[in-house]
């Protein structure tokens, strides 16, 4: 995990090309900007914003696309600006049809994605490792998927086609779909919900040559490889979108228990981040508050 040179692109787009062009690249979902700034602080090269994670964590909604497009491109500026590194935003399936898609890729694009990831369920979606979703036809999806490509004014920003054709017909069916994002201007490709190791090779072999999401959630369908060994069946990056959120909570869970058995929440100090460490991430010296005070205008 490398840190940016003097002589780096200056869009966040081109900087995550260069990154997957340079190997395999691990990217956490960011349940919050304090989250993101850790991620960053940590060495991770990019962040994540999963609508999993954001649908729950933020709106404590299930994921089946209740998320408005506002809310989205809010939690986007906040995530993009409390970091330097690449923020990639999971758009679910874009809000609508061609010419939603092209306001929805403008939108993100302007609040600070470097990446905007489509995929090609139909309304109202599922998560991707439930059963019971339903996609779209090929020609709907590769319409959206050359809209946002057309709609983002950066050419460098990443437009990622996913396909949950996996777990609604089957594989062939999957990288059918697929190589159509790619030839209708998807730069990445994200193949949803795989379910054995050999179905990660074969993809890794059958579209070769274009920079391939894996998606190692908790919990799902697919199993838990590791980065080096995606990295081997050809994948540029590696998502672990709600992993944080996850923790964060179970930990949140113990540390109710605690306080409703025992009255107090001396016990779960020595697990917490401190008030010195929160401080030193937020880069806060309460001795010169004016240098987080917002600005005044007139």
């Amino acid at each position: 995990m490398s840190a940016t040179p003097d002589s780096a692109p200056r869009s966040r787009g081109a900087i995550l090309r260069r990154l997957v062009a340079d190997g395999t690249v691990a990217i956490p979902g960011a349940p919050l900007a304090l989250a993101a700034k850790l991620i960053e602080r940590e060495g991770f090269d990019a962040i994540y914003l999963s609508g999993a994670a954001f649908s729950a964590g933020i709106l404590g909604v299930p994921d089946i696309g209740i998320l408005t497009l506002d809310q989205l491109v809010a939690q986007t500026r906040l995530l993009a600006a409390a970091v330097e590194i690449p923020l990639v935003v999971d758009a679910d399936t874009g809000f609508g049809g061609p010419d939603a898609v092209a306001d929805c890729v403008r939108r993100l694009e302007a609040a600070g994605a470097a990446a905007i990831q489509l995929e090609d369920q139909r309304r109202p979606k599922r998560c991707g490792h439930l059963p019971g979703k339903e996609i779209v036809d090929v020609e709907e999806m590769t319409a959206k998927i050359a809209a946002a490509s057309a709609a983002r004014r950066d050419p460098a920003t990443v437009i990622i086609g996913r396909s949950d054709a996996r777990g609604v017909t089957d594989l062939d069916d999957c990288l059918a779909r697929l190589a159509a994002y790619r030839a209708a201007g998807a730069d990445w490709l994200f193949p949803e919900a795989l379910t054995t190791r050999d179905e990660f090779a074969r993809v890794g072999r059958e579209l070769s040559g274009t920079p391939l999401v894996a998606n190692m959630t908790e919990f799902g369908t697919s199993p838990l490889l590791t980065l080096e060994e995606l990295s081997s069946l050809g994948f540029a990056a590696v998502l672990y979108p709600v992993t944080l959120l996850r923790l964060a909570m179970k930990a949140i869970e113990a540390g109710l228990g605690l306080i409703a058995d025992e009255g107090t929440q001396a016990g779960l100090l020595d697990l917490m981040q401190s008030r010195e460490e929160l401080y030193d991430l937020l880069d806060y010296d309460p001795k010169h508050p004016e240098r987080h005070q917002p600005a005044t205008s007139g």
